[in-house]
């Protein structure tokens, strides 16, 4: 993290969290005692998404620490549960949503650890299978130069046996984590593109090669692995670049070590487009055949990703023909047209990943 501005909200100014950040910035912070101090900073710069990515406002979460994924009942959901410790992001990736999602968009980081935890020690006494991920709101590993915050969740998951952790990412920062006692109960994630996407609309995120020597580097220290193609992106020469990450993945990894594998195009909020066109004013990935789909998304004409994830979903299969394999809130045709099957024929999408979780992750 680069940050040029630290703001403490006074609410959290004597928290333990708080005074392990500050000393590992070594730099002042502005006490505050709200998040309008934050917001009219930012409201005065000429690029507010830019300089969120410089400032951090150390504060309290107000609300639900566990929440469910913001799915629609028009595409299939996967009932993820997400924890919800910041937001926004230091990397930069043109698609990213959370661009458009904050107003003003800076690096929130939640303090009141004592809270989370018990909401997860609650949780957990339930005894019920849950896939709880930290990757929504932000990235899961941006944090760890300034709080080991994934170690100790990891810790905490490895003391029960009905929930796992997904960790996600593009970065790999993930030394420190290999020697942990995580009980298979965290299961370590990258997002994977073409190395074309990579470097045009992926700044500051590791490469391809370095993310899957992470994952080989996890495996061997025995966490279960998950990768995420989202979002695929349609362009001249696509499935040739798909088809060589997809052996590459392969030649890294073994089918065994996977809990699974989720597919999605991309697809974005129209008021994103104008936003992407002005912070990359090189990219075409906003310029392809897009509709707006029933949730108001724009979205690749159905035919044509159809065809796509056809193609997709065959070259994973010649590698790994029984490794799970997802959609990312697409429809029951998309599903019937692109892998033979809708998910309720086996019980739901939920269903499907709590079993693949409880076979490479030892849930009760």
């Amino acid at each position: 993290m680069k940050i040029t501005d630290l703001y403490i909200d006074q609410d959290v100014l004597d928290l333990p969290a708080t005074r392990v950040i500050c000393d590992r910035l070594k730099m002042p912070g502005q006490v505050v005692d709200s998040a309008d101090p934050v917001y009219e900073k930012l409201s005065r710069t000429a690029a507010p998404v830019d300089q969120g990515k410089k400032i951090l406002f150390l504060t309290r979460n107000k609300g639900a620490f566990l929440r469910p994924c913001p799915g629609t009942d028009y595409y299939t959901c996967c009932n993820y549960t997400i924890l919800h410790f910041g937001t926004f992001c230091t990397m930069d990736c043109s698609y990213c949503i959370l661009q458009s999602y904050f107003h003003p968009p800076v690096l929130q980081f939640f303090v009141n650890h004592n809270d989370m935890d018990a909401s997860l020690d609650e949780f957990f006494q339930q005894k019920k299978r849950a896939r709880i991920g930290t990757g929504e709101f932000t990235d899961s590993l941006i944090w760890e130069d300034i709080y080991p915050f994934t170690s100790h969740l990891i810790k905490k998951f490895a003391a029960q046996n009905h929930a796992i952790l997904e960790v996600k990412s593009k970065t790999v920062a993930i030394d420190h984590l290999l020697t942990l006692p995580h009980n298979q109960k965290t299961i370590m994630a990258w997002s994977l593109n073409t190395s074309d996407i990579v470097r045009t609309e992926e700044r500051r995120t590791a490469s391809l090669d370095a993310r899957l020597a992470a994952a080989a580097k996890c495996r061997d220290h025995g966490y279960p692995l998950a990768f995420h193609f989202d979002p695929l992106i349609i362009y001249p020469g696509a499935e040739a670049a798909y088809r060589l990450i997809i052996e590459k993945l392969f030649a890294t990894i073994r089918p065994e070590n996977i809990v699974w594998i989720s597919l999605g195009t991309f697809r974005f909020m129209p008021d994103l487009k104008a936003i992407i066109e002005q912070r990359f004013d090189r990219s075409k990935i906003i310029y392809g055949e897009f509709v707006r789909g029933l949730d108001g998304k724009m979205r690749y004409f159905k035919p044509l990703r159809i065809r796509f994830y056809q193609q997709i979903v065959s070259f994973i299969r010649e590698f790994a023909p029984h490794v799970t394999l997802y959609f990312c809130m697409e429809d029951d045709e998309v599903w019937e047209k692109s892998f033979g099957f809708a998910p309720h024929q086996y019980g739901g999408l939920p269903m499907m990943l709590d079993q693949s979780a409880a076979r490479h992750c030892g849930l009760l």
